[in-house]
């Protein structure tokens, strides 16, 4: 790691053949934010221009926890890729110190699902990110935006939005109060409780799912498994934000099923932490259909319970599904994410339908931030 102010730069891999320069290696796991090498996703950087970044990425071809379903890549995978960005870009890009706490503000996705296709090897990611409305604090980066494109061999994979804000420590300590201990805030983390199926949210492990039941369809108990390898790869002192992304996307498979749908696009603003002392709700409301008592069965988002065999939720005219998952604490709402699915074709397990990077649709409600 830098410790004389000049800037590194990793550099992409050589083109096959070009030996011995074929290598390609991670970059180091401080700069993403990872205790475990295995979890460091981006392999190089440069700068082309001013505050514009190249940012390269492998996909394994299976992962612990982000696992290919249907022959694809999860979509929070891309999300992981931009997150490990942020700490990077920080400290390699605009000096941020070690220490500081960065923290998002607000995240967009959109993705093509078929640039998703697992294949026989490790997928190349290459991510292009324009910096803005870049903030400094006596002379400190204080906030940011990037807004990135994702390609997978040249191909467009999606785009996204990231805006977060980094606080030195003694900041962090003072906005956060009597939750600033990390190991502490874990140490009090509510007890864990039971997962619903794994089948409904897409997963294949009772470890991997976020959510619990509740007397309430569409609703769920946040899961905040402490001892998660991957979600808590070290202390933290609230939800993470990948933890919170996953729980939305599980709270869209789990309204849905047993329709399979592959998340497109995504749309949220964090408006509060997540605290790991109390419980957290989830619950999902699909847009765009009747009101109970309009509906079949008892599912109050007006689809029966158990969707008849092949028969597709509604979708709009590009072909997606879009669902409001919010997540409320104590009463307050922590943050509301609008998600684009697409349904999966029943014979081939692709997804089915024109423009499938489409944007989530916007939220007609007025934005629920609270500073």
């Amino acid at each position: 790691m830098s410790t004389t102010g000049q800037l590194p730069t990793f550099p992409a891999p050589a083109a096959a053949g070009l030996s011995p320069h074929t290598l390609t290696t991670t970059v180091p796991k401080e700069y993403v934010h990872k205790q475990a090498l295995s979890e460091v996703l981006l392999t190089s950087w440069h700068e082309s221009a001013p505050d514009v970044h190249v940012v390269t990425a492998e996909w394994p071809r299976t992962h612990t926890f982000y696992s290919s379903r249907n022959r694809l890549h999860d979509p929070l995978l891309l999300v992981e890729t931009i997150r490990q960005t942020i700490p990077l870009l920080s400290h390699l890009a605009y000096n941020v110190p070690f220490g500081h706490q960065l923290i998002w503000d607000h995240f967009t996705y959109s993705l093509d699902p078929d640039a998703l296709r697992t294949e026989t090897a490790p997928t190349e990611i290459e991510l292009r990110i324009g910096c803005s409305d870049i903030k400094r604090r006596k002379g400190t980066l204080s906030a940011l935006t990037m807004d990135v494109e994702a390609t997978r061999n040249g191909a467009r994979l999606g785009t996204a939005v990231a805006r977060f804000t980094s606080h030195a420590p003694a900041v962090y300590r003072r906005l956060r109060g009597e939750y600033g201990d990390a190991r502490e805030a874990m140490a009090r983390a509510v007890p864990l409780p039971p997962p619903i199926s794994p089948q409904r949210v897409a997963r294949d492990q009772f470890e991997s799912v976020m959510l619990s039941p509740t007397d309430t369809r569409d609703r769920w108990q946040l899961r905040t498994d402490t001892t998660h390898p991957v979600i808590f790869d070290h202390p933290v002192d609230h939800a993470p934000g990948m933890l919170l992304l996953e729980a939305a996307h599980q709270a869209v498979h789990a309204a849905l099923h047993p329709i399979q749908v592959i998340p497109v696009g995504l749309r949220t603003v964090f408006a509060r932490y997540a605290e790991l002392d109390t419980p957290c709700w989830i619950t999902a409301k699909v847009l765009g259909q009747p009101d109970s008592g309009a509906r079949t069965g008892d599912s109050p988002n007006g689809f029966a319970a158990e969707f008849p065999s092949g028969t597709p939720p509604r979708t709009d005219a590009s072909g997606l599904v879009h669902t409001r998952v919010t997540a409320h604490q104590n009463g307050e709402e922590l943050f509301t994410a609008t998600v684009a699915a697409r349904p999966l074709s029943t014979d081939s397990g692709t997804a089915a339908g024109a423009d499938p990077g489409a944007e989530p649709r916007p939220d007609t409600r007025s934005d629920s931030r609270t500073d």
